[in-house]
């Protein structure tokens, strides 16, 4: 399925969400969360919308869990109770889902992410163990969020190719790890192919840029916001095809006439604006860690004088 605006294709992926009924609160944060997914491309699919009075409810729980890509596991204090005593809607959706891992062993189709509480006070047992994305707070929203998108579209980075020694010594300049990154040129030979089907963007293919170095996370994480949002940009931008994958940046959706006429300028500020912001952070972390030592030795200084002063004759 296509639609004009994008959201929605053929291969948008299709996840359920479980997640317990805690208050009006964390359900309105919960369809927060499933309408942010289908505005970055994920066909979530939630009870809030999908049920109208004389559904069947069981039946709706198994097919959704059966039937999508993945399931989105809403952890909190109180879905753990329910999950672990098997009460409710979630304790049903729970021996769904094990049934399923224990039949198929497909453990990722399962995403867990932390919504309240601790992790431990939060996971049901069965879960306990598994790689969670936390959003239980603003901050931690804000960090992970991406990591979470990254994981339904599949465009988690991936290591970069192994190459024998001295080819990689040899075939390229080696940089400092202080070094501001920059781009080296396009690696031709990865240039992907156009559909050319006649559907929309069917014309569009893969270009993949080396880099001087393998970037941070944070960097990379700096880099994508910068391309979706770039200071400046021509009409021709395109938001959300740029990712980070090892010593490349990939724009997966292009052309290599576009990359010549109008992305070279929004690439090259965008990994200025990576190099400033991460180099920024840096400092300040820096700075914050040296004012904790000096807030450290303070202390103990002032503990030391008055143990000194303080006698037990």
């Amino acid at each position: 399925m296509n639609s004009d605006n994008g959201r929605e294709t053929a291969s948008s992926p299709k996840v359920f969400v479980s997640y317990s009924w805690d208050d009006d609160y964390h359900k309105a944060w919960v369809a927060n969360l499933a309408a942010k997914l289908r505005d970055d491309g994920v066909d979530a699919i939630l009870d809030q919308w999908n049920i109208v009075p004389g559904d069947q409810l069981t039946s709706f729980m198994e097919k959704e869990i059966r039937d999508n890509d993945y399931v989105l596991i809403v952890c909190t204090p109180n879905y753990r109770m329910k999950s672990n005593e098997r009460k409710g809607g979630v304790g049903y959706e729970g021996d769904i889902m094990t049934s399923e891992v224990l039949t198929t062993k497909n453990h990722r189709k399962f995403v867990p992410i932390l919504s309240r509480g601790s992790w431990k006070e939060s996971a049901p047992s069965w879960l306990q163990g598994k790689a969670y994305v936390d959003l239980s707070t603003e901050r931690q929203f804000e960090m992970n969020y991406q990591d979470l998108l990254a994981t339904f579209h599949g465009t988690k980075p991936s290591a970069p190719p192994l190459r024998q020694r001295n080819q990689s010594v040899s075939s390229r300049k080696k940089s400092k790890p202080n070094d501001p990154i920059k781009i080296i040129g396009i690696i031709i030979d990865e240039i992907t192919q156009p559909k050319r089907d006649g559907t929309p963007g069917s014309a569009l293919y893969s270009v993949p840029f080396r880099l001087n170095q393998t970037p941070t996370r944070l960097w990379s994480d700096i880099f994508v916001d910068a391309w979706d949002r770039p200071p400046q940009y021509s009409s021709m931008h395109r938001p959300r095809i740029a990712r980070v994958s090892g010593d490349r940046i990939i724009l997966d959706g292009t052309t290599i006439e576009e990359v010549k006429k109008y992305h070279r300028t929004t690439l090259l500020l965008c990994v200025n604006v990576a190099n400033e912001k991460e180099r920024e952070y840096l400092i300040q972390r820096r700075d914050e860690e040296i004012r904790r030592q000096q807030q450290m030795e303070a202390h103990r200084k002032q503990v030391e004088n008055e143990a000194k002063n303080i006698s037990f004759d």
